[in-house]
């Protein structure tokens, strides 16, 4: 895997990775991580991509890892950094995939990159905050409700909340739990401090992020969409993917009783392979 320094035209930094440089003859997919996670593409689904042919790029969201913070960020705008970074790689198209929040960027990106994106697939995505037709808090654990909420407040008062010694709770369920005992416990070694090494602001941008305005329109989305998600998710209710499903034009959903936030990784690899037979191979 190499790891890449892509300096942007406001001079930050975005630091970003590639399994296969320079390798034009397989799938490029983008890798949208979750929160609060550094951008490397998923080890668990290595076997799983030199089976499919796809070479995975990623990238440490602002304010993560090696990463310039950006206050003030969006959705848009975070999407927008990812044409520097196929701009600089020579990549003409790609297909996206993202991990909860991740799902959010990996559509946000969808959204502003229009034809270069040539499919997504997302697990446990967040929908857009205050749209009609969705109750947004439902069914969402109280640690999650008031992290959300303080971003709501602003980010000084998102800051002063993360900083203040709270301890988020993310009431894993049984399943979840036990996904860390296999091949996705590599999760825990891109979460939490290993993806902060310089402070919160990757984790409170993000949040920031989810409740803001995107700076644009998921239903503009061309390409098609693949939602998965977990009934008994309750950090990401599967609400969400239902919503996206209702209101995005080329989108699938694929829910699944009984599987939670982590445990829906289980489905990562089938939906790699959805990716794969959605791009045709001259793609």
């Amino acid at each position: 895997m190499d790891e890449i320094d892509f300096r942007l035209a406001d001079g930050r930094i975005l630091h970003g990775y590639d399994s296969a440089p320079g390798d034009d003859s397989r799938l490029v997919v983008v890798w949208h991580h979750g929160t609060p996670n550094l951008g490397t593409p998923p080890a668990p689904l290595a076997d799983a991509s030199e089976q499919l042919e796809i070479r995975w790029i990623g990238f440490d969201r602002p304010g993560y890892g090696g990463s310039t913070s950006a206050p003030g960020r969006t959705i848009a705008s975070t999407a927008a950094d990812l044409t520097t970074v196929l701009d600089t790689l020579g990549i003409a198209t790609c297909a996206l995939m993202g991990y909860s929040g991740g799902g959010s960027f990996a559509l946000g990106a969808a959204a502003v990159l229009g034809p270069r994106v040539t499919a997504v697939a997302t697990l446990a995505a967040v929908a857009p905050y205050d749209v009609p037709g969705l109750d947004w808090y439902a069914g969402m654990i109280p640690s999650g409700v008031a992290s959300l909420e303080a971003a709501v407040a602003g980010r000084d008062e998102k800051l002063r909340y993360e900083t203040s010694g709270v301890e988020y709770d993310p009431e894993f369920t049984e399943s979840d739990v036990a996904m860390f005992g296999g091949p996705w416990g590599w999760l825990g070694s891109v979460a939490g401090e290993p993806a902060m090494p310089n402070g919160p602001d990757g984790l409170v941008d993000d949040d920031c992020d989810y409740v803001l305005p995107w700076g644009c329109d998921p239903a503009t989305i061309t390409a098609p969409v693949h939602l998965i998600h977990g009934t008994a998710d309750r950090i990401i209710p599967s609400t969400h993917s239902e919503w996206l499903a209702a209101n995005l034009p080329n989108a699938t959903l694929d829910l699944h009783p009984g599987l939670s936030h982590v445990s829906i990784l289980t489905h990562a690899t089938p939906a790699l392979t959805w990716l794969r037979q959605a791009v045709p191979k001259n793609r």
